[in-house]
């Protein structure tokens, strides 16, 4: 892989949020809002433009990186078996959050993550309503960055009992079967939450305002950033069976908590069923 700078990057999805997403937040029209596989699957002129944005400025800094965007995947999805076979790639989601920016919430993200043979190497989750980002490099900390410059460094909360853990729960692709005894499950918990914007959820996680999130439906563009940012601020990530997340896996759902014990506490009373 050729050396890789994480805050141009970082510059990148500012500089497509203010261009082409900022200008559109509560300026679209209905010919400008589409659904793709459901009523609340959708896409906008805001995420396909801002997507060909990033995609054209990742092509100029780095050539040599197969680019896979949440939209370009929807008009050929033969780039995810080509980011699992991929030296370097970089992963693009221009719009975390669609519905919510579609209904006018303040609440969506501009995610990016670099995949260097089958592994996460860095992650981004930039705010457009805030201008500031979350990112990681492997094995360098998880940090919340301004545009000028300034870096703090994030941690996980430390979790209490079960009983009083707040979590972000995502039970959209959760299986029918499954559903109702999780959302009975949830009880037990202080709070289970969703934003609707993974981007979010893994912000809230990493800067230590929540104690766990858990997703089902394992998109790349979606997690991988989160994840690693999760990690690097002292998390724990792995899918339900307890195996790692890769790049390549799009099944098996996540569960992010602040330990490995309260990792097995949340997957034996919230996520068995």
């Amino acid at each position: 892989m050729p050396a890789f700078d994480t805050t141009k990057l970082a510059n990148i999805l500012r500089d497509a949020a203010k261009a082409e997403v900022l200008p559109r937040f509560r300026r679209l029209d209905a010919s400008q809002v589409h659904q793709k596989s459901s009523a609340i699957d959708l896409v906008t002129e805001a995420d396909e433009q801002a997507e060909r944005y990033i995609k054209a400025a990742v092509a100029a800094a780095w050539p040599d990186a197969l680019f896979v965007g949440e939209e370009s995947v929807a008009a050929d999805a033969s780039l995810l078996d080509q980011l699992d076979a991929a030296d370097f790639a970089i992963v693009v989601d221009p719009v975390d959050g669609t519905a919510n920016f579609a209904a006018g919430l303040p609440l969506f993200a501009t995610m990016a993550s670099v995949v260097v043979k089958g592994e996460t190497v860095a992650g981004i989750i930039y705010d457009p309503m805030g201008d500031d980002w979350v990112l990681a490099e492997r094995g360098a900390g998880a940090f919340m960055r301004f545009p000028d410059g300034t870096a703090v460094p994030l941690e996980v909360a430390t979790a209490p009992g079960l009983g009083d853990m707040v979590g972000h729960v995502s039970i959209t692709f959760m299986p029918d079967a499954s559903k109702p005894k999780i959302l009975q499950n949830l009880a037990k918990v202080r709070v289970a939450a969703n934003y609707r914007v993974a981007g979010h959820d893994y912000r809230t996680f990493a800067s230590g305002h929540c104690h766990f999130v858990a997703f089902n439906k394992l998109m790349p563009w979606d997690h991988l950033a989160g994840c690693l940012i999760a990690e690097e601020a002292g998390g724990y990530v792995a899918r339900f069976d307890g195996s790692p997340y890769l790049p390549s896996h799009r099944d098996g759902g996540l569960i992010i908590a602040t330990d490995p014990d309260n990792w097995q506490v949340l997957r034996r009373e919230i996520f068995t069923v």
